[in-house]
């Protein structure tokens, strides 16, 4: 059966064996089906042979003819050797010549038809030579008018020339080459139609080729077939393989969203005048339209008997926090527990305080659990959580430990969620009987990502600031002009003004960073001798961390050196000047939010982006935007198309998906497309019981961390 096939594991496909199969796996590669689903890098038009005379220097081309003579050269350089062959045709003689490939006279020999595929070079007096050619010994007649499709298949063909080829990715051990013999012997195994998980009216809606034919004719296509169309990946045969790719993983988290609105959670929330009056006495201002807007949303879901899975997305100082707050009261009102989940302690306990001052004077009670709280503050805190005693719990990941246990939690809010791992947001959930989730992130997500990382969520989303908020210039100077920041630095600190300057910090170099680092602020003390400046990172101390951030947020501090760690969350009214040392480092989304942290009271800011040369295209790409913009979900778009979905959340524990064909960048139309033909056939009860059987095997084997059902 195909089935049987697709799914075979890739150390028993011909030539395979256990070493090559190791290096496909680190790829991703466990199965023909993966194999399969691996789209090359590109396509060469290999099926038009030259003739030897037609030669000229400069070109690459394909030829056939008949090796007269093969053997080894010795060079000037010692140990270093040149292959050559002397190649015939009607027309004439081309010498091929392959570089320190000695067991080619094991391979190529006098009397061998063969078909070369390479570049024509110029050597001298010794006239036209094909350097390392790609080449095929020819066993049989090579006829050239037969290609591969379903029912026109001639293993003797040639594989490497004489067609349109595809270049795939070397893995480990495994050559381009190796990788389209594995490709041909697998599908000459697929004997029979494998299931299709695509709706057969969608395939004939789109004049798709079947599965078997879009397999065969993705990796071989047709001698027809436009090259440009190929390297665009907008032939009809990879247009629907890179459809089934979106479409089975958009059926999955639609078949999650489906089921978990089956689910009955354990706390509903009701909601009147009185909680309502409520929630206005807490409110510190007025609330813009988006805000409104986003709690409307989000109240609706905590009184519907289904638990809420919903994205807050809003950019940076958008106010999440209140909007969060407000939908917890309303939880706390109805007798319900509220847990906050932050993915620093730097954060977790901003939001602490936050939160306190907002409900200052009011009868909630809140508590502070991360990993810097005292032993003997645990031991009091965890029995009052799990009698109920504690109405909202702000925490870092110690909230997901075993022994943290609630009594009636009813809703979860997680912040800045591409921090934390699937698993560490189901088992927050798994703590209460089902309950409503919010999840916040001020890292705006391109729709593309929005489809695939969250498509099983409910989306709101708060566009614009509240009132007050200025916006931030934004300065992009080379290092040379280090005199000018310090002077833009002066004038803050004389008006009584706050800054920060942030340094990179990256795994592969961070004791250098951080030497770095500790040198700018060493050198910043004596720039600035009636000043404050402190240095703050990761390594150092809670205790030391947080000594730093009191002094900088109570204006003990006026110039703050830091790395990263002030990325998320942390909120400085005075700071009106962010400096970033280095910038040409760091990925837009995350200059982004450096640059959020200032601008966050009544003074003018300034966020400075200091490079050094010389930097890449891509560098100067990113520091153009960030001078030209400051909306988030424009940067965000830009960022994805700059950095690509891999990278877009720098090191991340997220659930983004590894898909196979589709590519999030190029393929918006197709994932649009699953998306909403995905959600209207499970919502309807179209897809048929096989298709959704498929397409929980596919989500075990391949998303492991999440479940569907």
């Amino acid at each position: 059966m195909a089935e049987d096939v697709l799914q075979m594991p890739l150390q028993y496909l011909k030539g395979v064996g256990p070493r090559k199969a190791a290096d496909l796996k680190k790829a991703g590669l466990h199965t023909v089906e993966d194999l399969l689903f691996r789209f090359p890098l590109r396509y060469e038009d290999r099926s038009r042979m030259q003739s030897i005379i037609s030669l000229k220097p400069g070109q690459t081309v394909a030829i056939s003819g008949e090796v007269l003579n093969a053997g080894l050269a010795n060079t000037r350089r010692p140990g270093f050797r040149l292959f050559s062959a002397l190649i015939q045709d009607g027309s004439g003689q081309v010498q091929a010549v392959w570089p320190n490939q000695a067991f080619l006279k094991d391979v190529i020999r006098p009397h061998q038809k063969i078909v070369l595929f390479g570049k024509v070079e110029l050597w001298g007096s010794r006239g036209l030579q094909i350097t390392d050619p790609e080449f095929e010994i020819i066993k049989e007649h090579l006829d050239g008018n037969r290609e591969p499709g379903a029912g026109n298949r001639d293993t003797e063909l040639t594989l490497h020339t004489g067609r349109i080829v595809p270049v795939y990715e070397r893995t480990g051990s495994v050559t381009t080459n190796m990788q389209r013999r594995f490709v041909w012997q697998a599908l000459e195994q697929l004997t029979s139609e494998p299931f299709d998980p695509v709706p057969a009216d969608l395939v004939q809606q789109h004049r798709w080729p079947s599965r078997r034919d879009a397999l065969w004719q993705a990796h071989f296509p047709e001698k027809d077939t436009p090259i440009e169309a190929l390297n665009a990946f907008a032939a009809p045969a990879q247009q629907r393989l890179i459809f089934e790719d979106f479409f089975v993983f958009q059926a999955g988290l639609a078949l999650r969203r489906h089921e978990n609105a089956q689910v009955r959670k354990g706390l509903v929330c009701k909601v009147d005048d009185r909680i309502r009056q409520c929630a206005r006495a807490v409110l510190p201002f007025k609330l813009t339209p988006g805000q409104r807007d986003a709690l409307a949303e989000i109240v609706a879901d905590l009184q519907r008997g289904w638990p809420m899975q919903r994205l807050l997305q809003g950019d940076v100082g958008a106010g999440k926090t209140i909007v969060a707050l407000l939908a917890a009261i309303v939880a706390m009102e109805n007798g319900f527990q509220v847990a906050v989940m932050a993915p620093t302690e730097i954060l977790a306990e901003q939001h602490y305080r936050t939160i306190a001052k907002w409900l200052d004077g009011k009868r909630y009670r809140i508590a502070l659990l991360s990993g810097r709280v005292t032993a003997a503050t645990r031991r009091n805190l965890l029995p009052s959580i799990e009698r109920g005693e504690i109405d909202l719990v702000v925490g870092t990941h110690a909230l997901v430990q075993d022994h943290v246990k609630f009594k009636s939690l009813a809703l979860a809010v997680i912040d800045e969620q591409h921090r934390f791992g699937v698993v560490q947001r189901g088992t927050l959930a798994a703590k209460g009987l089902h309950p409503d989730v919010l999840v916040m992130t001020a890292t705006p997500i391109p729709r593309t990502l929005a489809l695939t990382e969250c498509g099983d969520m409910e989306v709101s989303v708060i566009r614009g600031l509240p009132p007050g908020r200025k916006p931030i210039r934004t300065l992009v100077k080379a290092d040379s002009r280090r005199d000018e920041v310090y002077a833009l630095l002066r004038d803050e600190f004389k008006r009584g003004r706050q800054a920060y300057v942030i340094y990179p910090l990256v795994e592969e170099s961070e004791k250098i960073d951080l030497k770095a680092a500790t040198a700018m602020a060493q050198e910043l003390t004596a720039v600035f001798p009636d000043y404050q400046v402190a240095l703050l990172h990761g390594r150092m101390k809670g205790d030391e961390k947080e000594s730093v951030m009191r002094a900088f947020s109570s204006g003990r501090l006026q110039l703050l050196v830091s790395t990263t760690v002030v990325e998320v969350g942390v909120d400085v009214a005075n700071a009106t000047v962010m400096v970033v040392e280095h910038a040409e480092r760091f990925g837009l989304s995350q200059l982004h939010q450096l640059r959020g942290r200032i601008g966050r009271g009544e003074h003018d800011s300034t966020c400075v982006l200091l490079y050094q040369a010389p930097w890449s295209d891509d560098a100067r790409e990113r520091l153009k935007a960030m001078a030209e913009t400051s909306d988030g979900f424009v940067i965000a778009e830009r960022d994805l198309r700059l950095r690509g979905p891999g990278d877009f959340f720098g090191t991340r524990q997220s659930g983004l998906p590894q898909l196979r064909a589709g590519d999030l960048t190029r393929d918006v139309d197709l994932l649009e497309h699953a998306y909403n033909e995905a959600r209207a056939r499970i919502e309807s009860g179209r897809l048929t019981a096989a298709q959704q059987d498929y397409v929980r095997s596919v989500w075990q084997r391949q998303f492991g961390l999440i479940s569907v059902g």
